[in-house]
């Protein structure tokens, strides 16, 4: 094996099995990363420089794929079922054997860092790729070490093996298909095959903290978080994919933390990143001015997004590849983002929902009891045409905003918010991005400027005196008036030309609720239970 890089650490990959390998690179730079995915034939170099890479089959994540191995450290904490799916040690083993065996005489790059902003709680983390492109993915999104003798010294407390030619056989492995995603908590390792998506690396370690921090009283979230005029004013927005959890986070006139992933400790909010993964899809230049200008920049990863190959020119409303293009850029790119990746205890919570079914308002404030039931629901909608077979809106309940990741159940991240959401008095709002006026395909999506306005509203402290209103069906206390934003939006049922198909809409959505939380009922408090929407 020949090691290659300015910063080579004395912790070889030998340590995790890996024998005659190839060339390995270690902790290249960007521009040096370039270099190999151009030489290697992995992407190109768009107009303006970012790289433009394809992800073949896979242009998402493939949760059906993910298995977690049933050993004794961890086996009495997972929420076993059809998010935690186990696998046997023998059968880990087993996979991890052909895989270290297939990276004989290959070359690999290796990416040393952390996850973790808060150095309280920083994990040391190692990344080790099969392709080069990944490796910047790497770079890109978790938090880099500059110093070199730190880098040389550089020890890991979780490892992602990521090795996207080699597959799995389903019925030797025990695993769906050739892809997999395997984490094992007792060798605080992951093994990725079958699947180019970068988005596996970065929720792989995503899932190590959420199920590290939580015993040691930190709350880990799938959320965005930015703050005011000072580390103090700080906000989090939870919400699933597509919701606007990046897009609402990026303001200018509030310092952005990070995009997706982060802890709430005893210090405050921190950033489990150190850069950003955004949608990019119809992306809007003067709607979303900073995200937009990621997509012409020099280190920035596009995946999925379509060119023109004469001019290299980008189409960010090309969905032929997929509708889940995404950016992966360093956190530098956005001119108002802290680098330092940390906030104060937040004032407020925003969860966010896009409603395709038109019945939620587009803001309304939460008690705490109702933020628990909403937290535990998790719950957004998707709209035809963007899976296979969706030919109607449909509900898509995930508990904490971010079940796939969740090792533990749901229960011990939901008390864990709650204890802090009432130990710092936040405010807990729940934002309704999707439609208004009626479903998808009838009604029209909540124009972005409301919905910032409202948001803004919200932070400035303008709806702690206003008046405000319950609605009937899920008891939220929605606000009377919001300056800058239509009297007509606030109370969704007005914007129903038939308020009598309203009502059957909501009782409708109401069901699902009560349908989708019969799994937590009987582990959570009366006053949980009494937040729920009133049956009509």
């Amino acid at each position: 094996m020949q090691n290659f890089g300015p910063f080579v650490s004395k912790y070889g990959v030998e340590n995790h099995g890996i024998k005659n390998a190839g060339t390995i690179y270690w902790n290249l730079t960007t521009s040096m990363l370039y270099e190999q995915i151009i030489r290697r034939r992995e992407g190109a170099i768009a107009h303006l420089g970012p790289i433009l890479v394809a992800t073949g089959d896979h242009t998402g994540r493939s949760p059906n794929d993910k298995f977690t191995v049933k050993e004794p450290t961890s086996e009495n904490d997972i929420w076993w079922g059809e998010v935690n799916r186990s696998i046997s040690q023998e059968q880990f083993d087993a996979i991890m054997r052909k895989m270290l065996g297939y990276i004989q005489n290959r070359d690999i790059f290796v990416f040393d860092g952390y996850a973790g902003a808060d150095k309280n709680f920083q994990m040391p983390v190692r990344i080790i790729n099969e392709y080069a492109w990944h490796n910047l993915f790497a770079r890109n999104m978790f938090v880099r070490e500059l110093n070199p003798e730190k880098l040389a010294a550089h020890v890991p407390e979780f490892t992602v093996i990521d090795m996207p030619r080699f597959h799995a056989e389903p019925e030797f492995d025990g695993t769906n298909s050739q892809t997999f995603i395997l984490i094992d908590f007792g060798r605080r390792l992951v093994l990725i095959g079958g699947t180019e998506y970068g988005g596996e690396i970065k929720k792989s370690i995503f899932t190590a903290m959420n199920y590290y921090l939580p015993k040691r009283g930190v709350m880990p979230m799938h959320c965005s978080a930015n703050y005011g005029a000072d580390l103090d004013d700080a906000a989090l927005f939870f919400g699933l994919s597509g919701t606007g959890k990046t897009t609402l986070s990026n303001s200018h006139d509030r310092t952005l933390i990070g995009d997706d992933e982060h802890g709430w400790g005893d210090n405050g909010v921190f950033n489990f990143e150190g850069g950003c993964y955004a949608k990019t899809i119809r992306l809007d230049p003067e709607g979303e001015p900073e995200i937009y200008s990621t997509t012409r920049r020099f280190g920035t990863i596009l995946e999925n997004v379509v060119y023109d190959s004469n001019t290299r020119r980008i189409n960010l409303d090309d969905d032929t590849l997929t509708e889940n293009t995404r950016a992966s850029y360093p956190i530098t790119h956005i001119p108002n983002a802290d680098p330092r990746g940390i906030g104060g205890h937040p004032k407020h919570v925003f969860f966010l929902t896009a409603d395709a079914f038109g019945v939620l308002p587009p803001i309304s404030k939460l008690t705490n009891a109702q933020a628990m039931y909403h937290f535990l629901s998790g719950y957004t909608a998707k709209v035809a045409g963007t899976e296979r077979g969706i030919t109607e809106p449909k509900p898509n309940f995930s508990a904490c905003f971010g079940a796939p990741f969740m090792p533990l159940h749901p229960g011990a991240y939901a008390k864990l918010l709650g204890t802090k959401i009432e130990k710092h008095g936040s405010h807990v709002w729940l934002v309704n991005t999707g439609w208004t006026g009626g479903p998808y395909g009838v009604g029209k999506r909540m124009k972005l400027a409301y919905t910032r306005r409202m948001v803004q509203a919200a932070l400035n402290g303008e709806l702690n005196d206003v008046e405000m209103f319950t609605e009937p069906f899920f008891g939220l206390a929605i606000p009377k008036e919001i300056e800058g934003a239509p009297a007509e939006v606030l109370n969704p049922r007005n914007t129903w030309e038939d308020g009598a198909a309203y009502d059957a809409q909501a009782a409708k959505l109401v069901q699902m609720f009560h349908d989708n939380f019969e799994q937590f009922a009987d582990g959570v408090t009366k006053e949980i239970r009494a937040a729920a929407p009133q049956m009509k």
